[in-house]
């Protein structure tokens, strides 16, 4: 899965550099959002392979991020990770108007981020008959 695109949008510094750190040392390419609106505007720019995305940000949650991008044809395949705060739940009407394919409780492991999104992209890749690198 070397060279693959991820978008991290989160508003907590520590948990975009922890992940930053762990994507690349797995090979991703990695671009990181402050915010829900920072992080729709850097996925229009360039369609990532995936995105993990904070439920609680400014400007944007991270439900409504994954539902505008599910709503703009270019970005409405990308699989999402949605990181919640634990006890946090998402309804499964919104989580249906998105693209979000798993979601996680913080704290996690960065690993386990890691291994959610290369299983995340790889059945993405298998649903659309893209090869997996």
């Amino acid at each position: 899965m070397a060279g693959l695109n991820v978008l991290i949008a989160d508003d907590e510094t520590p948990i975009t550099s922890i992940l930053r750190s762990r994507f690349e040392k797995a090979g991703f390419r990695v671009r990181v959002a402050n915010d829900g609106q920072e992080a729709l505007d850097l996925a229009s720019e360039e369609a990532p392979d995936a995105v993990v995305t904070d439920l609680q940000m400014p400007r944007k949650t991270g439900l409504e991020f994954a539902q505008a991008m599910k709503a703009e044809p270019r970005l409405s395949e990308v699989p999402v990770l949605l990181l919640t705060a634990r006890g946090y739940i998402v309804e499964p009407g919104e989580q249906d108007k998105t693209n979000i394919r798993s979601i996680m409780a913080k704290p996690f492991s960065a690993n386990e981020v890691v291994r959610c999104v290369l299983d995340m992209v790889g059945s993405a890749h298998q649903a659309t008959g893209k090869e997996s690198a």
